[in-house]
Formats: structure tokens, C-alpha cells, sequence
């Protein structure tokens, strides 16, 4: 896929950059492989910018404890930097005690406190971007919360379309519905859901990811893209409009295609993305060739939100067992993603100037 050499004409952002924003890191289920990560932050990876994990601080020092790792915590000063090597913490309080490894519904608002102080903060420009541990979705409706997922709560908290899309060995799959069982995703694909599928996912690329011109394969949802109407007719009746209406104006996409033949590396060169119609579509290719490595992105909201590819791995949780490389893949891209949306609006800006010195 065309994520490390740039097509002919088509503007990349180059790595690196002067920017080097405040990124928030909510630590996700108590429970979970959440804090165990966040305490892998104190080294950086080579992650240039400052990092806030957003958690109790009481339980990251009893994690700390379980797994036998010295951690230097700071509470978290937005005006101080702390010192190199200490993890600054914001402190937000547990409801009730927590043991690694044991869900208790009742930590379900502290989990989703988190990321509305993180959102909070990255609306008011406090925060560069957020990045998600993982939280236990059901927990979460256990403690009589509705609650789908991160994607899908960011996006009514902001009232924006979103689109998720997943990052990893070079590959950018994004998704027409995302939670939502099989049996219900034919009638939730329309022309009208797919038009606003594709304008986010093509505005996110060229904004967040600096793509000028993003090249996009869009799979069928029916086996062999519905066989010309044999196998199903949304091809035919839904997508293939919608392609042309958008080819019309610009847009550079392809398909509808066979999705079992899409992830060929012939037909992926010089592609930036594609679009799968349904989660279990798209998401078991780039997981078997990225999983634990991988990045979740949230496309369309005002803000920026990055996520690790995985669960909770409760059975992991104090173990030591965990690998936080997908929590540095999410960092990562949201630095990334930061200097892509800082060099648009210097951009944009640069391009007004003419026209407002007239």
C-alpha cells in the first residue's frame, strides 16, 4: 500500500517536524493491561513530545508493586513539564478498589471519566490528541451504561460522522459500519452512509495523514462483489452510483471490488486505503499482519484519537506479559497526525493571504 513511498503528485508530510504536542493517555479498564502499559511510558521510544497518562494514581503505584517495576510518578502540572524518566499522572479516582485480572462494573463511570476529562482537555486545546488504552465494553453495559465502543461514544460526544480505520505493516483499512452484527449491516450500507463514509475517510487523509489526492479501494459487500447482481444487488444499486458520483468530482476510488481477492499486493500498490463494508471484512487481514503493532484511529472527529489494536487481556493483566508496542504505534500516529493537521492549517492559511491582503 502506498504509505511509504509517495505516488507521483501526491504530497506527503515528512516525518518529524517542529511541533511537539501534549498527548493524553487514558489507561482504559482498571482491570486490564491498561496500567500495566501506561507504566511502560517512562520510556519514550523515541516519541518527541510530552506525555500525560490520565489514571488513578493509586492504582498505577499498586501495579507497579505487582509487577515488580520501580515507577516515578508525577501529578500532572499542564504549566511543568515533569522531569525525563517520570510518567506525570492526572489523577482520576477509582470508585472502588481494583485487582488486576477482576472486573468490577462499578469502575465503569471512572473508565469513561477518563475520556471525558481526556476529550475535555483536547477540545480546550489543553491537549495535543488522545490515545486509548482499551476498556471491557461489556463491564461497561453490566453497570447499566449503553456503550458501544470508543469510536462510537467520541463520535456523539462531538456530534460528528466518524469513521474507524485501522494502521499497521503498512496498511490503512477503514470501515463502512463498524460494531454492529452481520445480519443488520446490509440495510445500514446506503448511498446516503456511504457518500458521508467516504468524504470523512478522503478529507481524513489528506488533512491527517497529508495525502493530496487519496487512492481508495472500496470492497463489495456481497462474495465476488455480488457476482453482476447474482449474489446480491447493493453493488450494483447502492455502491456503484455513489462511486461515480464521487469519481465525478475528483475522487479517486476503485471498486466495488471482490474483497477476497483486494488484499493481493498487486492490486494494493499505489493504493492509501481501503474500505471495508463490515468489521470481521477488513479487520482480520491487517490484524494478522500487524496485531499488537497495530493502530486504531478515529477519523472525523474535531479532535485527534489514536488507540491500541487489542483488548483488555485481563488474564494478562500484572503479569508482565503484556507488550506495549501497539500503545507506542498509537503514539506514535497521533504525533504524526499532529504535525499532518499543524502543516494543513499553515497551509490553508498560507493560501488565504493573497486573498485577504486584496
Amino acid at each position: 500500500m502506498a504509505e511509504a513511498a509517495a505516488r507521483p503528485g501526491v504530497r506527503r508530510v515528512p516525518p518529524g517536524g517542529s511541533l511537539s504536542p501534549l498527548l493524553a493517555v487514558t489507561s482504559g479498564e482498571p482491570a486490564g493491561i491498561g496500567p500495566d502499559l501506561c507504566l511502560e511510558l517512562a520510556r519514550r521510544e523515541g516519541i518527541d513530545a510530552r506525555i500525560v497518562v490520565l489514571a488513578d494514581e493509586h492504582l498505577l503505584r499498586e501495579r507497579a508493586g505487582l509487577l515488580g517495576k520501580p515507577a516515578r510518578l508525577a501529578a500532572y502540572r499542564a504549566e511543568q513539564a515533569a522531569e525525563p524518566g517520570t510518567i506525570e499522572v492526572l489523577h482520576v479516582p477509582l470508585a472502588v478498589p481494583c485487582r488486576a485480572g477482576h472486573i468490577d462494573p462499578r469502575n465503569s463511570r471512572y473508565v469513561l471519566a477518563l475520556i471525558d476529562r481526556a476529550l475535555q482537555g483536547c477540545r480546550s486545546g489543553e491537549f495535543g490528541a488522545l490515545v486509548t488504552a482499551p476498556v471491557h465494553k461489556a463491564a461497561i453495559n453490566e453497570a447499566g451504561i449503553p456503550f458501544t465502543g470508543h469510536t462510537e461514544y467520541l463520535a456523539e460526544k462531538c456530534g460528528a460522522q466518524v469513521v474507524m480505520m485501522l494502521t499497521g505493516a503498512g496498511l490503512r483499512v477503514a470501515l463502512a459500519t463498524t460494531h454492529l452484527a452481520l445480519k443488520d449491516v446490509p440495510a445500514a450500507i446506503t448511498a446516503g452512509s456511504l457518500e458521508s463514509t467516504l468524504r470523512v475517510l478522503v478529507s481524513s487523509l489528506q488533512r491527517d495523514f497529508g495525502v493530496e489526492r487519496p487512492r481508495v479501494l472500496v470492497a463489495g459487500l456481497n462474495p465476488h462483489a455480488g457476482e453482476g447482481g447474482h449474489l446480491g444487488r447493493e453493488e450494483l444499486e447502492v455502491m456503484a452510483p455513489v462511486l461515480q458520483r464521487l469519481g465525478a468530482e475528483g475522487f479517486d476510488l476503485v471498486g466495488p471490488l471482490p474483497a477476497d481477492t483486494l488484499f493481493n499486493p498487486q492490486r494494493l500498490e499505489g493504493a492509501d486505503c481501503v474500505l471495508a463494508m463490515y468489521h470481521d471484512q477488513g479487520l482480520p487481514v491487517l490484524k494478522f499482519a500487524s496485531f499488537g503493532g497495530g493502530t486504531n484511529v478515529t477519523l472525523g472527529l474535531p479532535i485527534i484519537r489514536t488507540s491500541v489494536d487489542h483488548g483488555t487481556a485481563l488474564d494478562l493483566a500484572g503479569t508482565g506479559k503484556a507488550d506495549p508496542g501497539s500503545l507506542f504505534a498509537a503514539l506514535r500516529t497521533a504525533l504524526d497526525m499532529a504535525r499532518s493537521r499543524q502543516a494543513d492549517e499553515a497551509h490553508r492559511a498560507q493560501a488565504l493571504r493573497p486573498a485577504l491582503s486584496r
